[in-house]
Formats: structure tokens, sequence, C-alpha cells
């Protein structure tokens, strides 16, 4: 085959990109050489995205050449392609995705690792990006967002001069480049947490749709699941009529057999934004399903209770209240401690805290404990996660999946060999520790106990949510369900048992207030 020409963007990443799709045709024995082509998105970089007109600022020029036969291929990220290909054109291969997660950089004195995403009070924080605005105000309201240009190291360097607090972006790009962040605050969000952008992270090669011979070549360094994934992401957005200024976000991954798909979608950057998530065998038909649970005239819940009290600004009070939905909150039952004083035994050479709880958390720091600053913590999910940043400290494990079992399995493999303390209720189940190898020691601390109500009142809401096992004994011990009242479960554990009870349940994705306001919306009444 004749010596290839790929077409690329002049920018660090974009050379990275081509570059490496060129190593990969080299591993295939094809020799190809890079032309750089100027885009719109690369000349005009005073104005925001979202104000220019029409689509593909940064493919158009790439696609020109293409279709003029003086390129053989264009190398694309994927997130910046419009859903609807010029006519001629096709996307012929798509290469493993890299890390489709969000980074948030942070100068060292703007830290306040107390706060959700570790920014100080009224942080200015840089992007451009409308999906991120959104999703990012919506978990801190009072941060500040101003626009950011630029490649990744003219950003990086915008922060390094101080003209922002901190900055957000797309790890796949640092990665790529290997940049030295050493000198800020890094943290990374998940994209669980931070839906990204329709096929953030994946990479796209175009080609002429007549040029049969490169397509079925291109097909050695293509990646059908990937093109899977990212494909049901991008046709959402296509459903949505949106552009990469769309302040939306949609994420699908492979795992354990079942495909999971989380989207958010806000009415603009300002506005808070909606999410969904879906757990799936197939991917066929999930599009549709994920945009008609956007329609409006969809009939949502009226009425939540939850076994928790929950805060007048929470993210998820703010998530019902968006959509007129009344929330019944009240705990079904009441905690004590029963340790008074920590004896320092405890703590002598211990590696790891866990934390399954954030009554645990908090039960534990009004002990004081005198901790070394080698200790590591581990937490069950993001919402001990936040009781434990209201503290001071940072985790060094979080568990991602709303099953404990899950999590069990991960963190044991973590701490293998190690010495892990485990403050918890009284009656805890004790599930991770039970998962941990028989060369891991286990330091037992019971710092509470768990007290049921005698009585508790019916509630007539539509969606049930219970916090924990003792809440489902509480409310169950002598009440019953109404016909049509849902019922959604925080973490395994409280859905154990639920199914004790032969009771029919929901089980968000992460046991927080962002899997519920998931597992909220998504149903219907």
């Amino acid at each position: 085959m004749k010596r290839l020409i790929i077409g690329t963007r002049g920018s660090d990443l974009a050379l990275w990109q081509a570059n490496y799709i060129k190593d990969r045709l080299s591993g295939i024995g094809v020799e190809a050489e890079l032309k750089i082509i100027k885009t719109q998105g690369d000349k005009i970089l005073n104005l925001r995205l979202d104000k220019l007109e029409g689509k593909g600022f940064f493919t158009k020029e790439l696609e020109e050449e293409l279709l003029s036969g003086k390129i053989d291929l264009a190398v694309h990220s994927h997130k910046d392609l419009p859903t609807v290909h010029p006519a001629g054109l096709v996307i012929a291969a798509v290469p493993e995705r890299e890390d489709p997660s969000e980074l948030l950089l942070i100068l060292k004195d703007c830290v306040d690792v107390t706060q959700k995403l570790s920014l100080k009070t009224g942080a200015m924080v840089g992007t451009s990006s409308n999906r991120r605005k959104a999703q990012i105000l919506a978990v801190r309201t009072d941060l500040n967002i101003e626009d950011l240009r630029g490649n990744v190291p003219t950003r990086i360097q915008k922060l390094r001069d101080e003209n922002y607090d901190a900055i957000l972006l797309a790890k796949a790009g640092v990665n790529r480049l290997k940049i030295d962040l050493s000198e800020f605050h890094v943290e990374v969000i998940e994209p669980t947490e931070l839906i990204p952008a329709p096929a953030q992270g994946a990479l796209a090669i175009q080609i002429r749709e007549s040029d049969t011979a490169l397509y079925e070549l291109l097909q050695q360094i293509h990646d059908p699941e990937t093109a899977s994934q990212i494909a049901v992401e991008r046709k959402v957005l296509n459903m949505f009529e949106g552009g990469c200024h769309m302040p939306l976000g949609c994420y699908c991954k492979k795992e354990n057999g079942k495909y999971e798909i989380w989207t958010s979608k806000a009415d603009d950057s300002d506005a808070f934004p909606d999410r969904v998530f879906f757990r799936t065998e197939s991917l066929d038909g999930m599009a549709e399903k994920i945009v008609s649970k956007y329609n409006p005239a969809r009939k949502k819940p009226g009425k939540v209770f939850i076994s928790r009290e929950i805060g007048p600004h929470s993210y998820f009070r703010r998530a019902l209240d968006k959509h007129n939905i009344q929330i019944e909150d009240r705990s079904l039952i009441r905690t004590f401690p029963i340790v008074n004083i920590l004896d320092p035994f405890y703590l002598k050479n211990i590696d790891w805290i866990f934390f399954s709880s954030r009554n645990g958390v908090e039960f534990f720091f009004k002990l004081k404990p005198a901790l070394s600053k080698k200790v590591k913590f581990g937490v069950v999910g993001r919402g001990s996660e936040d009781a434990l940043r209201r503290h001071g400290h940072l985790a060094d494990y979080v568990g991602e999946s709303g099953d404990v079992q899950d999590v069990a399995v991960e963190f044991a493999a973590l701490v293998k060999g190690e010495t892990v303390l485990f403050p918890r209720a009284q009656d805890s189940l004790l599930t991770i520790p039970k998962a941990l190898s028989a060369d891991t020691k286990v330091v037992d601390l019971p710092i509470y106990e768990t007290v049921i109500a005698d009585e508790t009142d019916k509630t007539f809401a539509d969606v049930l949510i219970f916090t924990s096992p003792s809440n489902v004994e509480a409310y169950f011990k002598n009440n019953l369900l109404d016909p049509g009242q849902k019922v959604i479960a925080i973490g395994s554990s409280t859905g154990k048992k639920l199914d004790e009870m032969g009771v029919s349940y929901i089980l968000p994705f992460s046991p927080d207030e962002l899997g519920l306001a998931e597992a909220v919306f998504g149903l219907e009444i």
C-alpha cells in the first residue's frame, strides 16, 4: 500500500493522537506521514465555542481536505465530531478508549479538603464547557465558573499564572501528553460522578467512504466494543440535536457482562441537570429509552419518603425541588455511642481505617483520635467520603459500586497483608472485614449502636427510600406497602434486608445523593 497522509490539527494533543495512529499503522506494516491543518477552532481563541455559528469547529477543514483527496485519513478527538457526517466520509476505526474521567487542577493555596472537590469557598474555576459548568455548579453552588480556551498546555499555564484558582480538563489529554502536575493539587473526578461528553477519551479515524481497501485495513486497529458504547452516547447527543456546547454528558461502559449508562442533561449551563442511570444486557434501543426519560410530559413521583434528614441545600433536595417532588425525610432509628474514650491500642501500627457509613465517620472523630500521618482511609462510597472530608481527611480508597460485595473484593485486594481498623455499628454485617485475606490483620472497633423505634408512622409517599437495614426493619415492623408504592435501597446491605422481607426494590448505582437523584428521576408513577 502507498504511504498514507494523515491529516491532523497542530496542537500538542492532536499531534500526539495522529502520531499514535501513525505508530499503530506502522505496527501493521503501513507507513504514514502527518499533514497539519488549521481549523476554525484553532484560529478563533477569543470567543466561547457556543457563541460561534455552525458546528465542526475542530473538524470541518480536515474533512474538506479528505473530500478533496489531499489527505487519506483524518484523526479526530471523537467528541469534537458533529453527530452527522458529511456525505462521502465515514468513521472507519475507533481504537480503545482512554480514561474518560475529568481532572480538577487546583492551586495549592486554594485547596480546602473539608469541602467537596477540595475547592475553597467561592473559588474561580476555568472551563468553557457548558456540560462541566452545569454539573460542577450542581454539587458546589458557591463556585465561580469562568471561560477557559486554548490547548492543554496553554490552559495549564493560565492556571500557573493564577488567572484561575482551578481548572477542569479531560484526564485523557493530560495522560497522553504526560504532563507533570506535581505543582498542583489534583482531584480525579470519576465519569460516574461528573459525566463526560459523549465519546470523551475516544479517537475517530475518518476516511472517504469510497476507500474500501483502507477501511478493511483499519479494522486491524478498530475496537468494536468501544465503538458500540460511544455509538449509544453519540446517538443520545444526536437525538437531543445537540452539539459540543450542549450541557449534556453521556457515558457507557461494560461491567460484569452488562452495560452501564449514565446521562446528565441541563437546559443551559446555569440550570440544574437531571441524571439518569441504566443497567442493561443489550444496547439495542437504549438511546431512545434514555431520551424518553427527559420527556417533560412523563409522569414523575409526587412525593418521596427517605429514612434520614435531608439538608435544605443538598443535591438530592434540589434535584427533586426542580420537579416539584415533595420530600418526607425522617429517620426511623436512633444512634448512640458505645465508646466514649478511645484506647490508644486500637490505633497502634494500623495502616488503614475503613468506614462503611457516615455514622461510623462521625462517631469515630468524636473520640478525637490521635492518628499517624501514614494512616490511609477507605470508605464504602461517596457519602462516607464527604463525611470524612468534613473532618479534614481525603479518602485513599472510595468504593464506586453500590454493591458492598464488590467493594469488599476490591478493597481486600488493595490492603492485602496490612492492618485495617474498622470503626463500626455494633450490629454491622461485617461484609468488608470478612472479605479480607488471612494475612490482613483486622482491628475491630464497635463504636455505636442502633436503636429501632417501637412504632413508626406509615408514609403515603409514591417512593420510599431506605438508607439502612435498621430503617427497613423499623418501618416494616408495623407497616406494609400500598399498591403502586416503589422502594429504593441505599446499598446492597439494605437491599438484602428488603429481600428477606419479600419487598422488591431498585438499587441505585451509587449509594449517595447522585445515585438517589438518578433513581428517582428515572421512575414513572
